[in-house]
């Protein structure tokens, strides 16, 4: 199941800066999960459900609310 969790802009900023923060304290796995969480551009999603398909998405954890706000809730499997 994809990871729709909706968030304010206000979240998505907090987010992406403790990713950062991750990063220079050199939790790499951290940080990268935390990016995944902000919600992918929906242009974004689609390039990437094209190019490696709806299960890497899925599997990797990518936050595909916007997308799917866009797309309607069978976007990935249509």
């Amino acid at each position: 199941m994809p990871n729709v969790q909706t968030m304010s802009d206000e979240e998505k900023v907090d987010k992406a800066y403790q990713s950062a923060l991750l990063s220079q304290a050199g939790d790499e796995e951290g940080s990268i999960r935390l990016l995944r969480s902000i919600p992918m551009p929906p242009y974004l999603a689609k390039v990437f459900k094209e190019k490696v398909g709806a299960d890497f998405l899925i599997d990797a954890g990518y936050n595909l609310s916007e997308a799917e706000a866009e797309f309607g809730k069978d976007w990935l499997t249509t």
